[in-house]
């Protein structure tokens, strides 16, 4: 199994930026599509950035231009640089990662979020 874990949420004031970092661990025969995604208070989960294996990106609206995903294979690591923060980026941010096992059976994993807040 794969575990991920998230790091780098904190508080930030208006227009500054933030880079959020999750390192996945555990066994696996691949890493595959990698994803951060967002709950607000009150709202859904919704999905904020996915990057394949091979390095194809995606954003939502909201974010395109603003923020940058990307991955370093070699450490099963995913980033996502968050600049000109607005309040509305206020959320708790969560890693997703699909992985293929040694069983080759493809599964999905969840890190346990970290807290972004952008407030003056």
């Amino acid at each position: 199994q794969v575990q991920l874990v998230e790091s780098g949420g904190g508080l930030v004031q208006p227009g500054g930026s933030l880079r959020l970092s999750c390192a996945a661990s555990g066994v696996a025969l691949r890493i595959n599509d990698m994803a951060w995604y967002r709950q607000a208070p009150g709202k859904e989960r919704e999905l904020v950035a996915t990057i394949t294996n091979g390095g194809d990106t995606s954003y939502v609206d909201s974010v395109k231009g603003r923020f940058t995903i990307s991955r370093d294979n070699a450490k099963g690591t995913v980033y996502l640089q968050m600049n000109s923060l607005k309040p509305e980026d206020t959320a708790v941010y969560y890693c997703n990662a699909g992985f293929t096992t040694l069983y080759l059976k493809t599964l999905e994993t969840w890190g346990r979020g970290t807290q972004v807040t952008v407030s003056s």
